[in-house]
């Protein structure tokens, strides 16, 4: 079994994980990319793209810790909620298999991107019976109408319970998945695979893996687990405000710190709001014209890092957070900057385009 860091930096801490991923993900020298812009500084990438090769990416980590929720109630079938081209709802579908649940969606329309139209191949795999499709302002409604399909169906003697997770699952317990992950880079920077960083840029959508990293990176300063003092998190925004506005990011980042004190029994890990603030930058600089669009920027980025053998950005997410690593680079702010690859990169098999025909039309490209 691999050792999670957080199990061993509080071993009193009683959080179950589901066995997915391959840890700990690399870490890469960005100099490729600093010599093709005549950059000066350091800069390395975190290799979570490489986190599984069934999916990779930052989903991985997240699903660990929540699949092994659902099963702990009792759960049968798993649901995602997301965009059409949710890297959370593709990563769910490919694992859920591995632990035994049945994998579930509740989606909403976004717009047309290359790795959009690969993952919602993979969510097509899902029978129609367990898709539900609607506005995103419907979310909320689609998610309890879930729970009520699977209600009606238990009174007719099928025995299936649902667990359904909110977008990105960002809950507090989906949020230690990355505060073990904080720790993971505190154990490579002390062992010498990479300098401290100043700065650690990602892709900011749902905020759990912000809030996560917030957390325990505050942590691992505080227990000198190898970081002398606390990189700032410049969480690149990807969807628009409020969604991920400072408030929702640091108050999930809260909410986590506090489950962790409490399940570990270890005020250590208790940080205030105002450190938690700290740590934080919220860069919607890169956005452009809004989620799943992509900017010039963004695309240059992606070309630029493909010098990294094996690293492939997209343009709704990733892309856009090496937009901002370069801008500041180029704004010549101090300190080695650290691009957290949070995209999979793993191969994926073809799959075949799907029948219905309003779905049909936006794998084509038609409007609806």
């Amino acid at each position: 079994m691999t050792t999670r860091p957080l199990l061993e930096v509080f071993p009193r801490l009683r959080l179950p994980f589901c066995e997915l991923g391959d840890w700990p993900t690399p870490v890469q020298s960005l100099q490729p990319v600093l010599d093709a812009c005549a950059l000066p500084g350091e800069a390395w990438v975190k290799r979570d793209d490489l986190s599984s090769p069934v999916y990779g990416g930052n989903k991985v980590r997240t699903l660990e810790v929540l699949f092994a929720e659902a099963l702990e109630e009792g759960a049968t079938h798993i649901y995602s909620t997301g965009a059409f081209g949710t890297n959370h709802g593709a990563a769910a579908v490919l694992h859920a298999p591995r632990v035994g649940l049945v994998p579930g969606l509740v989606l909403f329309p976004q717009p047309r991107s290359e790795a959009a139209i690969t993952n919602f191949e993979v969510l097509m795999q899902v029978p129609a019976e367990r898709r539900l499709l609607l506005h995103w302002s419907q979310l909320p409604l689609g998610m309890a109408a879930t729970h009520v399909r699977h209600r009606v169906r238990s009174l007719v003697g099928q025995t299936e319970r649902p667990f359904v997770m909110v977008p990105g699952g960002a809950t507090p317990r989906g949020a230690l998945a990355y505060v073990s992950a904080a720790f993971e880079l505190a154990a490579q920077v002390k062992a010498g695979l990479l300098p401290e960083p100043a700065a650690i840029h990602l892709a900011v959508g749902s905020t759990c893996t912000s809030a996560g990293l917030l957390v325990g990176l505050a942590i691992a300063q505080r227990l000198g687990l190898g970081l002398r003092s606390v990189p700032k998190v410049v969480s690149v925004r990807v969807t628009p405000w409020p969604v991920t506005s400072v408030y929702r990011i640091v108050s999930l980042a809260e909410r986590t710190s506090a489950l962790l004190a409490e399940r570990s029994g270890d005020p250590r890990a208790l940080l205030t709001r105002t450190e938690l603030r700290q740590g934080l930058q919220v860069d919607g600089r890169e956005l452009g014209f809004g989620y799943g669009k992509p900017t010039r920027a963004g695309e240059e980025a992606i070309d630029l890092f493909a010098r990294v053998p094996g690293l492939k950005l997209d343009t709704s997410y990733s892309g856009k957070a090496a937009a901002s690593l370069l801008r500041a680079m180029r704004q010549g702010e101090r300190g080695p900057r650290l691009f957290w690859s949070t995209k999979s990169t793993a191969p994926l098999p073809p799959a075949p385009p799907p029948q219905t025909p309003a779905l049909a039309r936006w794998w084509a490209g038609g409007r609806e």
